[in-house]
């Protein structure tokens, strides 16, 4: 049994296997450091925090539809138990990556994630929010919020180390990757020891969310995501791979020609490879979704729809202001907003109201200023393809 930490070495692939990687994560830094900057309205860090809430659930195989996680966030629960449960759960997870990235901010706080206390403090985060009676494993044992697991488990095929040595392997994990500094190598870092927690399985449950919480509020401390994107949309495409890659490179070192530690460095590169190359898929397509030309041309379609097929007392005529909210990513004064229609008063007032009640634009209060909305039923022409399951929940109901 595993109990010293130099039993999962290597934790970074050596100097010759580096190169590629690095090169591959120099393309990923320059490109979501350009993305991160893009301004944006704020709704929609506030979707793309459901949709990471709704994917990690897919990963974990405890699914929640769009809608039914929308409902939850009202406090809308299921009178299903076991849909309620994973309701409270989707809403846990949002409101955990949102304090999460909050205290975990900056260089500062992207050192600070590599520990055993930070880790603890992640489960405690997500779990804490849930009530007791949701804080049970499947097989009806307790879950405590923080607390490292006190029994051996098996995972798979994998038998992690004995729970007595959790803290040694923590301290050895923290320590190491928090050494690495270097841009490059820092994402590199990160992806390595995503796998590598995941080896030491610190928790009784949870360990699956807890190492996506870390490598999510990892990559928005040290500046790379913006709110913009997230790789667990990138992992939930592809569930299958993720679990196997993962359990691969767990694996024991294949012989003379795999490395020089006791686990298997190629295993471990192609971990890292399949991380860098997710988050360069998840860039490059929110990049794309943000391209402002093309966001004019799917506002219009978005309001064509609206006025023309549902006839919801949507106007065309709110391109103009709409485009610009969404341009600024700031609010704007209801006065200002009708005076950008050029409409007479009354029409003004209706086309607002109406933009209002189908969520196109968002207020805190009835006569407070205004800004760019994204409901889900907008997603399909707003960003196409960003949250296929949305869309589907959209058109059906």
């Amino acid at each position: 049994m595993y109990s010293q930490p130099h039993q999962f070495e290597p934790l970074l692939p050596s100097e010759a296997r580096l190169e590629p990687l690095l090169s591959k994560a120099h393309d990923l830094a320059r490109q979501a450091t350009t993305l991160a900057g893009t301004r944006v309205p704020p709704e929609l860090r506030t979707l793309l925090r459901s949709m990471n809430s709704y994917y990690t659930n897919r990963i974990e195989g405890q699914h929640t539809r769009p809608h039914e996680i929308e409902e939850a966030l009202r406090r809308d629960f299921s009178r299903n138990a076991d849909l309620a449960a994973r309701q409270r759960l989707a809403v846990a997870h949002i409101e955990a990556e949102t304090a999460l990235e909050a205290r975990y901010e900056g260089d500062d706080g992207a050192l600070t994630l590599y520990s055993m206390e930070a880790v603890q403090d992640l489960h405690r985060e997500l779990f804490a929010r849930l009530p007791d009676k949701d804080l049970f494993t499947s097989e009806k044992e307790p879950v405590v919020p923080g607390r490292l697991r006190t029994r051996e488990v098996r995972v798979g095929a994998h038998v992690p180390p004995t729970h007595a040595s959790l803290p040694a392997f923590l301290e050895r994990w923290g320590a190491f990757y928090r050494g690495v500094r270097r841009g490059e190598a820092a994402l590199v870092a990160l992806a390595a020891a995503h796998q590598r927690l995941g080896w030491i399985h610190p928790f009784v449950d949870g360990n699956g969310r807890v190492m996506r919480l870390h490598t999510h509020t990892l990559l928005s401390a040290l500046g790379y995501t913006g709110g913009l994107w997230s790789p667990l949309r990138g992992f939930a495409r592809n569930t299958e791979r993720y679990y196997a890659l993962l359990a691969e490179a767990d694996a024991p070192r294949r012989g003379d020609l795999d490395g020089r530690g006791n686990l298997s460095e190629q295993a471990l590169v192609a971990w890292i490879d399949y991380v860098l190359d997710t988050c360069l898929d998840q860039v490059g397509f929110m990049a794309g979704m943000l391209d402002f030309a093309a966001m004019k041309e799917r506002i219009e379609a978005c309001l064509v729809y609206e006025a023309k097929a549902l006839k919801s007392g949507v106007r065309p005529e709110a391109l103009r202001p709409l485009h610009y909210l969404f341009l600024s990513g700031e609010e704007m004064a209801r006065g200002e907003f009708k005076a950008m229609l050029g409409m007479a008063e009354r029409s003004a007032t209706d086309a607002l109201g109406a933009l209002v009640k189908r969520g196109l634009l968002k207020s805190d209060s009835p006569q407070g200023k205004v800004r760019f909305g994204l409901p889900q039923h907008a997603l399909r022409f707003l960003f196409p393809r960003l949250w296929p399951e949305a869309e589907a929940d959209a058109a059906g109901a």
